[in-house]
């Protein structure tokens, strides 16, 4: 139904950095952007972690969280498929599904491919309230391709360029709609750091950063209403330690700011801006200058910096435990939330799951919802190969 439209440009667009917050002159703080299914977790085990993986162990996902640290997986290959239910407690027939896949082309080389689609379920157009006014139905879609490489620079090195191809279809055909299909292409950059702590027991420190979604506004009109990609700075740390042969835990933090324009703060007769910067700039420009553009200074622009925890801990590198924490300022969206998760591997197979507990008082869409994640490896070694990285 045609009610459905305003719930997935309004209930969407809070899961992600589009929540519509205020300020004191009424006026929107909160970041928006094009496409925010490009910035929601796709896997299980990320989500229990509170949506942190800048720097975790790598996996099969490891491209979406951070490209450099993908040639750092220890199989030959491998796969991973997703599933995330969309709005469950409201509708029924809207969900993201992740597919990736990984292969090791040296030791020190790794290449991957993911596709990322977001059913919004089905959609009737209508004219008018009678059933004779139907004008169409519709399934509005979003999807992104992405292909990723990533290389080793050093025993403890890693950086990694992954590159996304966007289709957004929110209306389909529909007459009774002025729109279009929105379509753009995007980069991501990573680059990650982990090197063996010699403490009382063997333990890990591993550091990342990247840099996703730089790419082209996005439009569903015309060149003259153009939107940002969700591109996003993360970087983050994780620690792992064995606490015996059997038993390892780690600590997961992660930090993210969207490099996108802060929403000024405009006259409510006029629109003029009255505190602020005007958000049509260049990519570049938006990019560089989103880090000092905030109408109320620095401490506007740390409330722009969400803050994730998380901790997973593994019995015998079989059954794994995730908790997690996500947190956003009020000002600029309020998603505050609480993850949990479980995962077991065995052999080449795997399986995670992961629930969100919201802990502030707005609904989310993922809430009281289990997302599930299934992965395949084949544990062999890469072909000996001569390296860059070895030494004479």
């Amino acid at each position: 139904m045609y009610y459905r439209v305003i719930l997935l440009l309004i209930l969407g667009g809070a899961a992600t950095q589009q929540a519509f917050s205020q300020n004191v002159l009424g006026q929107e703080v909160a970041i928006t952007t094009a496409v925010p299914f490009l910035a929601i977790s796709p896997d299980a085990r990320h989500a229990a972690l509170g949506d942190a993986g800048v720097a975790t162990s790598p996996d099969a996902n490891s491209a979406y969280w951070n490209a450099g640290k993908l040639v750092f997986i220890q199989n030959k290959y491998g796969a991973s498929a997703s599933y995330t239910p969309w709005l469950g407690k409201i509708v029924n027939d809207m969900s993201i599904s992740y597919l990736t896949g990984f292969y090791k082309i040296t030791r020190e080389q790794a290449v991957s491919i993911a596709l990322k689609y977001f059913d919004m379920g089905d959609i009737t157009f209508r004219e008018g309230p009678l059933i004779s006014d139907i004008s169409g139905e519709y399934n509005p879609r979003d999807f992104s391709f992405d292909a990723t490489y990533s290389r080793m620079l050093s025993e403890n090195l890693g950086i990694g360029l992954s590159g996304r191809y966007i289709y957004s279809n929110l209306t389909g055909t529909s007459a009774t709609i002025d729109a279009k299909p929105g379509k753009s292409v995007a980069a991501d950059v990573g680059i990650y750091y982990t090197k063996p702590l010699q403490w009382r027991r063997l333990s890990t420190l591993s550091l990342g950063a990247s840099i996703s979604n730089i790419g082209a506004k996005l439009t569903y009109t015309d060149n003259n209403n153009e939107d940002f990609l969700p591109t996003n700075f993360r970087v983050g740390t994780a620690l792992t330690t064995e606490l015996d042969p059997y038993n390892t835990i780690t600590f997961v933090l992660d930090f993210n700011k969207l490099m996108v324009p802060s929403p000024p703060i405009r006259n409510d007769t006029s629109g003029v801006i009255i505190s602020g910067r005007d958000p049509n700039r260049s990519l570049l420009n938006a990019m560089f200058s989103s880090f000092t553009d905030a109408p109320n200074g620095a401490s506007e622009e740390f409330q722009e910096v969400m803050t994730s925890v998380g901790i997973e801990y593994w019995y015998n590198k079989t059954f794994a435990a995730r908790l997690g924490y996500f947190n956003e300022a009020r000002s600029k969206g309020n998603r505050k939330y609480m993850t949990i998760g479980l995962g077991f591997n065995k052999d080449r197979f795997g399986i995670d799951i992961a629930y969100l507990v919201p802990t502030a008082k707005r609904e989310h869409p993922l809430a009281e919802t289990l997302r599930f994640t299934l992965h395949f490896n084949i544990n062999e070694n890469p072909a000996a190969e001569e390296s860059v990285t070895d030494n004479p």
